[in-house]
């Protein structure tokens, strides 16, 4: 059954590579609801967050092709309830239908906003908050001249996670394998050219 999940990927800052990340999606035919990008508590280490509907089979495969990317050292999948997130939203409404009908300080101590900017024409207000949170405003502001809206891309933090930079550092202290890992890609160039 297809369901909310984040995706969490850390990676190296590189180049075009949220261009082949978005690439994966659209392959399998996967819609992106919210993307974000930031560095990451380890310096020069990025990290995305990516909201998808889909079955966990799905997001499991999905995380493994993630992680054979070069640049992309770990991912991550959580579903809501595994994590602790975050939007933030701006919503612009004219001053005059503010100022007249709502009582400011209840809209500002209900729905957990602050007045940004307060012009003549317009008023800005700020909320962060779950998306059913962030909607209600809409709802109740869209009757007083909602002009515009915008939301953010989720940001979240794993629960139950001491932070990727541990996990790195254990990576770091684990001795080198033994095995040898053979690049599928060389070894088929190896026998093209031995041919």
């Amino acid at each position: 059954m297809k369901q909310e999940y984040t995706i969490t990927v850390y990676t190296e800052n590189q180049i075009g590579l949220i261009n082949r990340i978005a690439i994966m999606f659209s392959r399998r035919k996967i819609n992106i609801e919210s993307l974000n990008t930031s560095p990451s508590e380890v310096h020069g280490i990025h990290r995305f967050t990516i909201v998808i509907n889909e079955t966990e089979e799905v997001v499991r495969k999905l995380c493994r092709q993630l992680e054979k990317q070069v640049e992309i050292l770990k991912a991550y999948y959580n579903n809501n309830d595994e994590i602790i997130w975050q939007e933030l939203a701006l919503y612009k409404v004219s001053t005059d239908q503010i100022a007249e009908n709502v009582k400011v300080e209840r809209l500002l101590r209900e729905y957990g906003a602050r007045a940004v900017v307060i012009r003549k024409d317009y008023t800005v207000f700020e909320t962060t908050g779950q998306r059913q949170e962030i909607d209600k405003l809409i709802k109740f502001l869209e009757p007083y001249g909602l002009i515009e809206f915008v939301r953010s891309a989720r940001v979240a933090i794993i629960k139950d996670s001491a932070g990727f930079h541990e996990k790195l550092k254990d990576f770091e202290l684990s001795a080198p394998s033994e095995d040898v890992i053979e690049n599928e890609y060389l070894s088929q160039a190896d026998k093209v050219f031995s041919m």
